[in-house]
């Protein structure tokens, strides 16, 4: 059986008859040997082992993801994000990028002046930089292509069907500017130069 391409399962499905795979989450064995479906979602391979990624589930994330969130509070030094996780992202100051991509230190007036960079209810591009013990994600807008989201759509689809890619950057042959979050929120705006400048810059880095 081939897995090249997307395959969606509904519960008791038969995914394989092939008994050399093994069974790992959101799968069975049944009688025979072969691997059932136990949830409805995503088939998906690491070498032998056959999981089922359930379609409606929380986000789950990945160092290195691409993540679009909405700033829900304005705390001390951080702002706190909803990237429809199980838990909130947190987007520290020391993580941003200032106007200008200025390179110093964090001062007491930046502190004071957070939601001149991001106020309670705006929509941020930013990268997983890593996990805290509690599981939450911090988050990094570290580049020129992360930032606030202005004058575009929001579209959320469940996270499962936001494929990880060299590049969540895209620009449709129409002229329309698409950013695939791998959270499942997916943001469409007017073509951009800066967003321009970095498609052409991974274009040359994956070539």
């Amino acid at each position: 059986m081939s897995f090249a391409h997307l395959q969606i399962v509904t519960p008791g499905e038969v995914i394989t008859t092939d008994t050399s795979f093994l069974r790992g989450h959101g799968t069975y064995t049944g009688s025979s040997g072969e691997l059932i479906a136990s949830v409805a979602g995503v088939v998906e391979r690491v070498n032998k082992l056959l999981t089922v990624r359930p379609l409606r589930s929380r986000y789950v994330g990945e160092i290195g993801d691409i993540v679009i969130g909405r700033v829900i509070e304005v705390l001390p030094k951080k702002w706190r994000m909803d990237i429809h996780a199980r838990q909130d992202g947190i987007l520290m100051l020391s993580a941003i990028n200032l106007p200008g991509g200025v390179q110093r230190r964090r001062t007491v007036s930046d502190e004071m002046n957070m939601r001149s960079f991001f106020q309670e209810g705006d929509l941020v591009s930013c990268e997983v930089q890593q996990f805290y013990q509690d599981g939450s994600m911090s988050l990094h807008t570290r580049s020129l292509k992360y930032g606030k989201l202005d004058n575009g759509v929001l579209v959320a689809v469940t996270p499962s069907l936001i494929k990880r890619s060299k590049t969540h950057f895209q620009m449709l042959p129409c002229g329309v500017h698409v950013l695939l979050g791998n959270n499942g929120y997916i943001w469409v705006s007017p073509p951009l130069p800066e967003a321009a400048a970095v498609m052409e810059a991974d274009d040359a880095a994956a070539a």
